[in-house]
């Protein structure tokens, strides 16, 4: 039976913690759980060393200061990879990704390299957004699909699962940006490894508790990457 993990950054997640733990544990057996904590104020971290003394199926990475999303994950894979892990979940802490999807993107892992739960595949599926934040979103998505040429609908999701053949075939130690940045950069590399990317469709919930790690910054950090990633794709045209 091949073993997976499902990575989970978290910042000031106590509200959730014990929560999300118990409910992704329960789904399979197949799954572990690595929690990667940027020394929480409200002491998530000590919550899950606690739940780590007797379940060997939970993980806890502590770093000393808040360093974002990018860096937990880009850890969190070579983990994976150190690990003997055949696969990896990108999955945030707050009930915004349902656990009882995680089956669906495992079945997959026989044919897909990278299963991307999607909101926007099948129309748009997301719940208690504000309108603008919902244009921002679905607007960057279609900007990033557009410029790059990566024919994914919502490039910035969070809800991923990546075979072990996809996290080998990307170099995660070149990454420096953070959120939806790290997103389309993820999926770009995957993509021009010439793996196969499936989207599914997913109802994406905004938090009920706890608050949101958005900001400006992650924002156009993302919108010069994907501009980045454009020239990068004609300067490997013109090279081939």
């Amino acid at each position: 039976m091949k073993k997976g993990l499902v990575i989970i950054p978290t910042y000031n997640e106590a509200i959730n913690i014990k929560k999300i733990i118990k409910r992704v544990l329960s789904i399979s057996k197949q799954l572990e759980i690595l929690v990667i904590d940027d020394n929480s104020p409200d002491k998530t971290g000590d919550i899950v060393e606690k739940l780590n003394q007797n379940n060997k199926r939970l993980h806890l990475i502590r770093r000393e200061r808040k360093l974002g999303l990018g860096t937990a994950y880009v850890l969190g894979f070579a983990y994976v990879l150190k690990n003997g892990y055949d696969f990896a979940f990108e999955m945030d802490a707050d009930f915004s990704h349902n656990p009882d999807e995680l089956p669906k993107f495992i079945e997959l892992l026989n044919e897909y390299e990278l299963i991307i739960g999607s909101r926007y595949v099948k129309g748009i599926s997301v719940v208690n957004w504000p309108m603008k934040r919902l244009l921002l979103s679905y607007s960057a998505c279609i900007f990033a699909r557009i410029v790059t040429g990566i024919p994914v609908r919502d490039l910035t999701s969070g809800f991923k699962c990546y075979s072990r053949k996809a996290l080998e075939s990307v170099d995660w130690k070149t990454f420096k940006v953070d959120g939806y940045g790290f997103q389309i950069q993820s999926v770009f590399s995957v993509y021009k490894s010439g793996l196969k990317i499936k989207e599914i469709p997913i109802i994406f919930v905004e938090r009920s508790e706890g608050e949101s790690k958005m900001s400006k910054r992650i924002i156009w950090e993302a919108f010069w990457l994907v501009c980045k990633l454009r020239l990068i794709s004609l300067f490997r045209k013109k090279c081939s």
